[in-house]
């Protein structure tokens, strides 16, 4: 009799639990969305580098653009297919002129945003730099910063989100399509969020357990 008692109360226990998980992710997912990237970016800040999230054409045309006009030393432009090279790209954009093609690094090994960070980083550090403008998608941009900030925290970073025409994010509630992209894009968001807090606390448990009592 007392087990059979206690089922319904562990489910109710389960039930108000997963209530309160959806609740606290639509709450978060409203604040993210409400929080994205909107308007021009500020473009008078120059950096060591600027470092172009490959997935949509107006990254790589605003990362050429910025580097054309002398806002940083040298473009990376991480997750490049492989066959393609500088030339290639400035046919296809038309936006990089000849004085800047010493100035260009592909990156071919990255196949998603954690990759994208590990070899942008890998790259930053190799050269030194403590500065680099971002660029890469509004929707796409904070979890690109929890990404790279975990890898590389004493880089100062710029953020430079474009805007595709084709994700409506000022009004993303009207929009089925964006609102399904924005989920996934915090859904992933948190879940990067979390790996960062997972490294950090172990980092600080064994940097704790080799100190000295």
């Amino acid at each position: 009799m007392r087990q059979s008692r206690r089922k319904p109360w562990r489910r109710k226990a389960i039930l108000i639990v997963l209530a309160a998980l959806a609740v606290a992710w639509t709450l978060g997912f409203v604040s993210f969305a409400s929080t994205l990237p909107q308007g021009p970016p500020d473009e008078s800040i120059t950096t060591d580098a600027i470092v172009v999230f490959t997935g949509g054409s107006l990254r790589l045309e605003a990362g050429l653009r910025l580097l054309s006009a002398g806002k940083a030393r040298k473009l990376f432009i991480s997750g490049v297919h492989r066959g393609v090279d500088v030339e290639e790209l400035k046919r296809v954009w038309k936006q990089a002129p000849n004085t800047v093609d010493c100035c260009i690094v592909l990156g071919y090994e990255a196949d998603d945003t954690a990759g994208n960070a590990r070899e942008s980083a890998d790259w930053v550090k190799s050269e030194g730099y403590k500065s680099i403008r971002l660029v890469t998608a509004d929707y796409h941009m904070p979890r690109s910063l929890v990404e790279f900030r975990m890898l590389a925290p004493d880089v100062d970073v710029v953020p430079h989100a474009v805007h595709p025409t084709h994700v409506k994010t000022r009004e993303w509630y009207k929009y089925p399509g964006t609102a399904l992209l924005i989920a996934g894009e915090y859904t992933k968001t948190l879940v990067a969020a979390a790996r960062v807090w997972v490294r950090r606390g172990l980092t600080a448990f064994f940097a704790d357990g080799d100190t000295p009592k």
